[in-house]
């Protein structure tokens, strides 16, 4: 977690949410992403997650399920869903993400993932100290991009 938590900070000097992932296999970390959505240009897609998921080696996936995605804030929707459907086993995030986080899905699962079976365990929050100060920052962010509250409250007035 120290390591996405430099990530995050990495991110954030560049103009982005400081949000940052890595996929752990074995001891090894095999891939690392940052959040990069709004520099160099607003791409609603490059949350740190996906951008980790992005740089796994292609011939390491048959091993997914023995993959741990360590991210500095609980995935959200999109993110959780694309973990769920690459197979990675485990999820461990440091921040809780109050407003739209991934654990209001688990109950919402198709019927094909009522055994658990596929489901990544959900591990969090660790290092909420760090982290949640990070989250914070996020939400500042966040709501001065395209796709935040306090953009559409300026551009539909």
């Amino acid at each position: 977690m120290r390591r996405a938590i430099r990530i995050a900070l990495d991110s954030e000097r560049t103009g982005n949410p400081p949000v940052g992932a890595l996929i752990v296999l074995g001891n090894s970390v095999i891939a690392e992403g940052a959040s990069s959505i709004a520099v160099p240009v607003y791409n609603p897609g490059r949350h740190a997650e996906i951008e980790a998921l992005r740089r796994v080696p292609l011939d390491l996936w048959r091993r997914s399920r023995e993959m741990t995605c360590y991210t500095t804030l609980e995935p959200c929707l999109m993110c959780f869903g694309s973990l769920l459907l690459h197979g990675v086993g485990r999820v461990v995030y440091g921040a809780t993400d109050r407003e739209g986080g991934s654990h209001a899905l688990l109950d919402h699962l198709p019927v094909y993932y009522a055994d658990g079976v596929g489901v990544p365990a959900l591990i969090g929050p660790i290092m909420s100290a760090e982290c949640d100060e990070l989250y914070e920052r996020v939400k500042t962010q966040f709501d001065q991009l395209p796709c935040g509250r306090r953009y559409w409250e300026k551009t539909t007035r």
